[in-house]
């Protein structure tokens, strides 16, 4: 299989130590594509700099919704001059979580719509994060798409049926974790199970949320191959043709990858 993780976060506390290793681990089970996602502004840099030195990782710019209080000054000009670096090849991630409410709604909205803006200006997909505000990320999604088209993802996707019917309407790509491996995420298989093969995405979100046989263990890159495994076992496909399909829908979203 030649797979892409099309979202985790290589300097993040358990992978950042090892990393030689971790990408070893990830090339030898035929991870070919990685996507290194921001979350801080004061992780650009870091992030940026694993992308200028491997070939086969690309990096994002971006502000997490968890964070948005601590980057009143991150607005859609500083993202869209960051995101002139030829390994960055998204805008994220960024949108709304109202489940852990880090950071004040108002700003968390203000925050999402300056990456959406960055996203329609670049040409760069967003990287959209939603937890408990399916209705407000839509509400804005929509408006902002209003205003002019941008791609994008929904990555880790956990939301309701419906809400993936939303994203698919608006031309985004759904990307599903190893969330999709656990016993109590039926509703979510059932999704994963309908999700047209051209507008899907696969990801690890490393180090969170190793998929069975790893749960509990530090998520990594490598692992996307379980999750390719269980979602093709799902959805009555070939592992080998799902793999092939979400590597290249990777590359179709992510365009500045195969510049």
């Amino acid at each position: 299989m030649r797979l892409a993780d099309s979202h985790c976060h290589l300097i993040y506390k358990g992978l950042g130590e090892q990393q030689p290793e971790v990408l070893a681990r990830a090339r030898d089970a035929g991870v070919v594509a990685m996507l290194n996602i921001s979350t801080r502004e004061n992780e650009w840099d870091d992030v940026i700099a694993v992308a200028e030195r491997e070939t086969d990782v690309w990096a994002s710019v971006g502000i997490h919704p968890h964070e948005a209080d601590q980057h009143p000054d991150v607005d859609t000009v500083k993202l869209v001059e960051r995101a002139r670096h030829p390994r960055v090849v998204g805008i994220g991630e960024s949108g709304l979580d109202y489940y852990y409410d880090h950071s004040d709604r108002d700003r968390q909205r203000a925050s999402f719509r300056a990456h959406l803006a960055a996203a329609r200006e670049t040409g760069l997909p967003i990287i959209v994060h939603t937890r408990d505000a399916e209705a407000d990320t839509a509400e804005i999604l929509r408006d902002e798409m209003g205003k002019g088209a941008f791609p994008g993802v929904i990555h880790c996707f956990t939301a309701s049926g419906a809400f993936a019917d939303i994203a698919l309407e608006l031309g985004l790509y759904v990307s599903i974790s190893g969330i999709v491996t656990f016993k109590n995420a039926k509703d979510l298989q059932e999704t994963a199970a309908r999700l047209p093969l051209d507008r899907l995405l696969i990801e690890t979100d490393a180090p969170f949320l190793a998929p069975v046989p790893h749960r509990g263990k530090t998520g990594e890159p490598a692992f996307v191959a379980d999750t390719c495994r269980f979602l093709a076992n799902l959805r009555g496909e070939d592992p080998e043709t799902l793999a092939e399909a979400t590597r290249q829908n990777f590359h179709k979203l992510f365009a500045k990858t195969l510049a």
